[in-house]
């Protein structure tokens, strides 16, 4: 049949990659019990190792104007909490779309979203940059997306392959 813990990691890879799959492909494509398949999920959801079931939209094709900016942060750790108080204070804003500590020359990568590069603008500059420990930031404007979370958005692949004829 099969094994708890491997059903679940290949029960999470299949939803990662589309969230959309019923419970009986699920199911189907596991070898497992529907009834076992959907316990699973309920189990993984109630310890926050699935956390959302989300959509990607590629906005600029729905028409809706929106700017992503990619923003390096130096910080100064605090004394006890290290980064985790100044990275928390950071995430509860809602522009923030996402936030990852780094090895490297910065410390956080913050992934901000606004209507327009003025509202982006003054988040950095009077939101994020005035936070006790910031250091510095530096912002990188999205300009397009390709691929986001392993999809192309955009696929534009075509047969560059020469006609042959007798």
């Amino acid at each position: 049949m099969y094994e708890k813990k491997s059903m679940e990691s290949a029960l999470l890879e299949l939803l990662e990659k589309d969230n959309t799959l019923s419970i009986e492909h699920l199911a189907l494509t596991l070898n497992a019990p529907r009834s076992d398949v959907a316990e699973a999920i309920k189990q993984l959801e109630a310890a926050n190792i699935i956390v959302k079931h989300q959509t990607i939209v590629n906005w600029e094709k729905a028409g809706i104007e929106k700017v992503t900016a990619v923003i390096d942060v130096k910080i100064t750790p605090q004394r006890e909490v290290g980064f985790d108080a100044i990275a928390e204070r950071i995430y509860r804003f809602p522009e923030v779309r996402s936030l990852y500590l780094m090895s490297g020359a910065y410390d956080l990568l913050v992934m901000v979203e606004g209507a327009n590069l003025k509202q982006v603008s003054k988040f950095v500059a009077h939101r994020l940059a005035t936070i006790d420990g910031v250091v510095s930031t530096t912002t990188h404007f999205m300009l397009k997306p390709y691929k986001e979370d392993g999809v192309i958005l955009d696929d534009r692949e075509e047969d560059h392959r020469l006609a042959v004829s007798p």
